[in-house]
């Protein structure tokens, strides 16, 4: 019995190949280096891509913390708690990194990049 390969066969199979593929592409080949910045607020949740530029208020239980985001790195600009500590530690500009204006119930943190090889993941003496 002969089987002859009809041309929608041929087309089926190119359209699944193709949702396979695409799918795949999709779900795998994210950018190596797309870091996120994720701010987290009393009752609110921003992220944003590091690369924005961006001022935003976020309402806490003392006032409006005021976080900016420029030129891949993201700060505490100013805040209504009484020590300052968060506006003083300055700008957070890798994966991993943190800033949080505790008394305020304000957290923000870069995330999401892939580690490479040449990154340092733990160390022990």
């Amino acid at each position: 019995m002969k089987s002859w390969v009809k041309i929608f066969d041929i087309i089926i199979i190119l359209i699944v190949a193709g949702i396979t593929f695409f799918a795949a592409y999709t779900a795998y080949m994210k950018p190596a280096n797309e870091s996120f910045v994720v701010i987290q607020g009393q009752n609110r949740e921003w992220i944003f891509p590091i690369n924005t530029s961006e001022t935003i208020a976020v309402s806490g239980p003392l006032g409006d913390t005021i976080v900016r985001l420029n030129e891949h790195k993201a700060w505490i600009e100013s805040s209504p708690c009484a020590n300052k500590t968060c506006v003083a530690y300055g700008a957070v500009t890798n994966d991993g990194q943190w800033s949080a204006c505790l008394p305020n119930n304000v957290f923000l943190v870069i995330t999401g990049a892939k580690k490479t090889d040449e990154e340092i993941d733990a160390v022990t003496r």
